[in-house]
């Protein structure tokens, strides 16, 4: 484990569950890459990240939290997986679905990489399904119309 990325880690979800944006952004690489892979969205550089953040912030209004039985380790060449968990409510539209107010615990586990000591990217794994019947609605959504979307 490479401490300074560690403790790069630390403050990037720092000012992610402060909703600071230009605190998030200065924790990304400029080439930053961010892959929902459950809705098949990505968003490249700071530009994206911000749309990235922004979307997460006025749907779920979320916070991660590491659960006690959740578990993450380094790879060999400084790599980052990860399971936490979205603690929030859905106060935006969200795949088409209006704004429920229901809470939402969701896990997820993300894949980070570096590159001169900022995050490169991000890869999002998630139960879509789950998440859908947390804010109510039993039925998944055509994703092809996403605009951050691209062919799998």
């Amino acid at each position: 484990m490479n401490p300074q990325l560690a403790d790069l880690v630390r403050r990037h979800l720092l000012a992610e569950n402060a909703q600071d944006l230009p605190g998030t952004l200065a924790t990304l690489h400029p080439e930053c890459r961010f892959e929902d892979l459950a809705t098949g969205q990505v968003w490249d550089g700071h530009d994206g990240a911000a749309a990235h953040y922004r979307q997460w912030w006025t749907t779920f209004d979320v916070e991660v939290k590491r659960g006690p039985t959740q578990t993450s380790a380094w790879t060999d060449g400084d790599g980052y997986i990860g399971e936490a968990t979205w603690h929030g409510k859905h106060v935006g539209p969200f795949l088409g679905i209006a704004p429920t107010g229901r809470p939402i615990v969701q896990p997820f586990v993300v894949v980070l990489a570096f590159k001169d000591g900022l995050m490169l990217s991000e890869r999002f794994h998630y139960d879509l399904g789950s998440l859908l019947r947390q804010i109510g609605d039993e039925t998944i959504p055509a994703l092809g119309g996403l605009r951050y979307r691209q062919a799998a």
